[in-house]
């Protein structure tokens, strides 16, 4: 059974940073694409950035894009989310995901950004962004 755990959330100020990790177990992750969602209260869950398992392709919000990258290490199987240049608008719950490409019918090259495309979710990691 694939686990998703995510850490590294906290509180912080307006144009300060955080990275989150998602560590992944249970399984070789191979063909596999990971993904960063946020729900803020009231809201629904929302895309993020997405990564590929070689790390050649990923793709990014336009929210986020310039300010979050995405990254990961196939050696302990973690997926990063540097965060920069903080908003108060980012605060949000943010969940871990994971699924693999394989029967998506995607491009080569695309990446899953819908959350109903993924298959595996972490218990999420509060980020507050204050002003």
């Amino acid at each position: 059974q694939e686990q998703l755990v995510e850490s590294g959330g906290g509180l912080v100020q307006a144009g300060g940073s955080l990275r989150l990790s998602c560590a992944a177990s249970g399984r070789t992750f191979s063909s596999y694409a990971w993904g960063w969602f946020r729900q803020a209260p009231g809201k629904e869950r929302e895309f993020v950035a997405a990564i590929s398992w070689r790390g050649d392709y990923t793709y990014f919000a336009d929210s986020v894009k310039g300010r979050f990258t995405i990254s990961k290490d196939n050696a302990d199987n973690t997926v990063y989310l540097q965060m920069n240049n903080l908003k108060p608008e980012d605060t949000a719950v943010y969940y871990c995901a994971g699924v693999t490409l394989d029967g998506l019918g995607l491009r080569v090259g695309s990446l899953p950004n819908e959350v109903h495309q993924y298959k595996y979710w972490g218990q999420g990691t509060q980020v507050t962004v204050s002003s």
